[in-house]
């Protein structure tokens, strides 16, 4: 029992242990053979706890090792997979540069043609064209190249600008084809838009050249607008909160723009209202009307093609007043939704114009004056289908 206490107040005071000492009031007299068993039993102890003491120091450095290991690894993971997601964006994009890449995103999109037209000199009679309305050179040439820059301002306003740039009669020429400022999230189906833009008239007219299906626009296009109803003033459009797709719009512009002229005061107004709903889940429908009037002073012909060159305008209509009605639909079939593979789409366009002034033509050293009340009108209807991804074919009929 004695032996026991003292190994036991060895333990627990970590005591130097030497022969003749006291310990709780008793004198405890042990042999020296005695002693030495027992202090070879403390030494093993002692050494046993260092080592369990710098295993356990060992364990924690090798799980600090793996840990930082792991985490190592799951930034490069990261890493690895934001590169991957950047490649797939991009090219799910189409290459195109997303704002959340860039500030602005900046797009430049590339026109090559090669042009083969039998009548150089066609031409659309009763027309007064303007614009850009007119036949492309023949042979190789760059048509209408875009440069496109747009951002968000701030959490409120979207500001985008789209200029052409083409080369005409040996110059190179910059043409500024929109520059707008747009609203963001201004709430009820509201969107406000100022600046220079494309109406919203039709199906095709507030679209690029480059992103329409064939090469060329349609003719009622060119011979009634001069390629694009463009203005410069303000834009208003509201979704209506059903359970179909109900869309109105107007504008109020200079109205300066071809087929209007020069005015003194903002005289072009447009309206426009969209529609339309799925029909199931692989096909849908939106059917629109649009409405376009403006007067104004003097309107000059003179209509061109990027790379074929400007062409003197030779005759005048003065104090004229101008009135477009327009109808346009759009059918759309994908496989489940899904136009990846496969798709189809329909679309077709009626206009009408009714324009009056005073017409005076020169040609040479002849001229004449008239009075002028005309009505002019067309449609195109166009097919389209894609029977595998980046393969398509389509038909359009002119009138």
């Amino acid at each position: 029992m004695k032996v026991n206490r003292f190994l036991l107040g060895s333990l627990f005071s970590s005591s130097l242990l030497v022969p003749g000492y006291s310990f709780a009031g008793e004198k405890i007299m042990v042999d020296k053979a005695e002693y030495e068993q027992l202090k070879a039993a403390v030494s093993s102890l002692m050494q046993s706890s260092e080592r369990n003491q710098l295993q356990l120091l060992n364990t924690e450095q090798m799980a600090a090792q793996a840990a930082a290991s792991a985490e190592a690894a799951t930034e490069t993971a990261n890493r690895a997979a934001k590169r991957s997601t950047e490649k797939s964006s991009f090219a799910g994009s189409g290459g195109r540069i997303s704002a959340n890449e860039f500030n602005p995103a900046i797009s430049l999109i590339l026109d090559g043609r090669y042009t083969d037209i039998n009548n150089s000199e066609l031409e659309l009679p009763g027309f007064q064209l303007g614009g850009e309305a007119g036949l492309p050179a023949n042979g190789f040439a760059t048509g209408h190249n875009e440069l496109v820059m747009s951002a968000n301002i701030d959490d409120k306003f979207h500001g985008e600008m789209a200029a052409a740039i083409v080369y005409e009669e040996g110059e190179t020429v910059f043409e500024l084809e929109e520059a707008f400022i747009e609203t963001l999230g201004l709430g009820h189906g509201f969107t406000l838009k100022g600046g220079r833009f494309f109406s919203g008239i039709g199906y095709l007219n507030s679209i690029h050249d480059h992103a329409h299906d064939f090469a060329d626009r349609p003719l009622v296009y060119d011979a009634l607008f001069g390629g694009h109803l463009t203005g410069t003033g303000l834009q208003a459009r509201w979704v209506a909160p059903t359970d179909f797709y109900l869309s109105l719009g107007g504008e109020v512009t200079s109205g300066s723009e071809f087929p209007g002229g020069d005015n003194d005061n903002n005289n072009g107004l447009s309206l426009f209202v969209k529609t339309g709903a799925d029909i199931n889940v692989s096909s849908s429908w939106q059917l629109g009307a649009s409405y376009f009037a403006t007067d104004f002073d003097v309107r000059e012909a003179g209509g061109h093609a990027h790379g074929h060159g400007g062409e003197t305008a030779d005759n005048e209509l003065l104090n004229g007043e101008v009135d477009i009605a327009g109808i346009d639909f759009v059918y759309k079939w994908a496989p489940q939704g899904n136009p990846r593979q496969t798709n189809f789409k329909f679309q077709a366009e009626y206009f009408i114009r009714d324009e009056e002034g005073h017409a005076e033509f020169t040609e040479g050293a002849n001229s004449a004056e008239a009075d002028y009340d005309g009505q002019q009108e067309g449609y195109y209807a166009q097919a389209i289908y894609q029977f595998m991804p980046a393969w398509r074919v389509g038909l359009r009929y002119d009138h």
